[in-house]
């Protein structure tokens, strides 16, 4: 018997032997159980997790799920899947054994998911029930592939959403232009926002710049690093991916603009953040422009959508604009297909210019065909023709 009970503190505590991956014998205590039912179930639960038995919880598994990916990936990238995990996932399948979970139970959580409705009658979004759903498969796929789960029940029973998403909030460029003018009493403000729209940064490359970033003579600002605030702690991490690091080269207005700024307010070291400011400190003037000059009321992020949308409009390819953004080409085509004028009709009328003018090459190769007949043929001089063979002869003969 490992749970004993603290006479002293009328509780009760297990003491629980396992051996770790190294093979190394090892003994935790976990106490404050009020009952010996509870500590027994808690040691029952811990066996299995020790022992990679998936007769364990959902909840279990998680704690293991965690234990072997999380120093994997973004401290931010974990914390975004842990809220959701736990505020979406837990409370529906955490004390179901995950031998028992079917995809018929995935159905039944996924039908709660997209019939959900808040105090203000809003569901989630079509791009958010993707993302729960990939966070679910993530955790199965997980035990198949590690800890011989027979089948991945989230895979079976389908996906729920849309990356896709709806449709794309932005701003017209005099859309932007009314708005920002509401702005420019507060300079950080207007300087924040111009980056955010005229280079399509995301919120948390702007929060991490510095002056040394920017380089005035290529007109170029340098994405290497994202500030976030990370359960409470500010930091400023290197980017995602490899795409995210970039230089981005800034119209010559622009490139005036911030030079200007920085030169008037900032230090030599160039070291210090240009915004020392927050994420909402930012969507708070964001709704406080957005009501002085009544455009429509978009998010911190639709502010890169509203770049993004205005360089296709320019004519700027997917792969191009990509590049600028600091996302894959392919994301852009998916993302953004509708925004891009349809160029269906172009190719079509290009492809007619083209058969039209194959057409003509035709006509024309057939007209040459018939002057070049056995009448119109240019006729050879014979007498001048036997003229230059007697004198080829005569040089030979010398």
């Amino acid at each position: 018997m490992s749970v004993y009970k603290n006479e002293k503190r009328n509780s009760w505590y297990v003491k629980f032997r396992y051996v770790d991956y190294y093979g190394v014998k090892k003994q935790t205590t976990k106490r404050g159980f009020a009952t010996k039912r509870e500590a027994s179930e808690w040691e029952n639960a811990e066996k299995l997790k020790r022992n990679f038995n998936l007769d364990m919880t959902f909840s279990k598994f998680y704690e293991i799920y965690e234990a072997d990916v999380r120093h994997r990936v973004k401290e931010t990238t974990w914390e975004n899947k842990e809220t959701m995990v736990k505020t979406k996932i837990i409370p529906f399948f955490g004390e179901r054994k995950m031998i028992d979970i079917s995809a018929k139970d995935v159905r039944h959580w996924q039908k709660e998911m997209i019939e959900f409705r808040d105090e203000k009658g809003k569901s989630y979004s079509q791009s958010y029930l993707a993302t729960l759903h990939a966070q679910l498969s993530a955790i199965f796929n997980h035990a198949v592939k590690f800890y011989d789960l027979k089948n991945n029940p989230a895979k079976i029973a389908g996906s729920m959403g849309s990356k896709r998403g709806g449709n794309i909030m932005f701003w017209t460029q005099e859309q932007y232009k009314a708005f920002i003018e509401c702005v420019m009493d507060k300079p950080l403000s207007f300087y924040g926002f111009e980056m955010l729209y005229w280079c399509g940064l995301r919120i948390g490359e702007l929060l991490a710049l510095t002056p040394e970033d920017f380089d005035f003579e290529k007109k170029t600002v340098s994405i290497t690093k994202n500030y976030q605030v990370v359960r409470g702690e500010k930091l400023i991490l290197t980017p995602k991916t490899a795409k995210n690091v970039r230089k981005i080269y800034m119209p010559e207005f622009f490139n005036e603009e911030m030079e200007d700024m920085i030169n008037s307010m900032y230090e030599a070291d160039g070291k210090e953040r240009i915004f020392p400011l927050s994420k909402r400190y930012f969507q708070h003037e964001m709704e406080r422009g957005s009501e002085m000059s009544g455009v429509p009321k978009i998010r911190l992020h639709d502010l890169r959508h509203s770049h993004i949308s205005h360089l296709i409009d320019l004519g700027f390819s997917a792969v191009a604009i990509a590049d600028r953004v600091g996302h894959e080409s392919i994301d852009i085509t998916y993302r953004y297909s509708h925004l891009f004028p349809s160029k269906q009709v172009a190719m079509a009328d290009r492809l007619d210019a083209v058969n039209a003018s194959f057409e003509d090459c035709e006509e024309q190769d057939d007209d040459v065909e018939i002057m070049q007949t056995e009448e119109t043929a240019p006729m050879i001089d014979m007498d001048a023709a036997a003229e230059k063979i007697i004198s080829i002869d005569k040089y030979k003969a010398v």
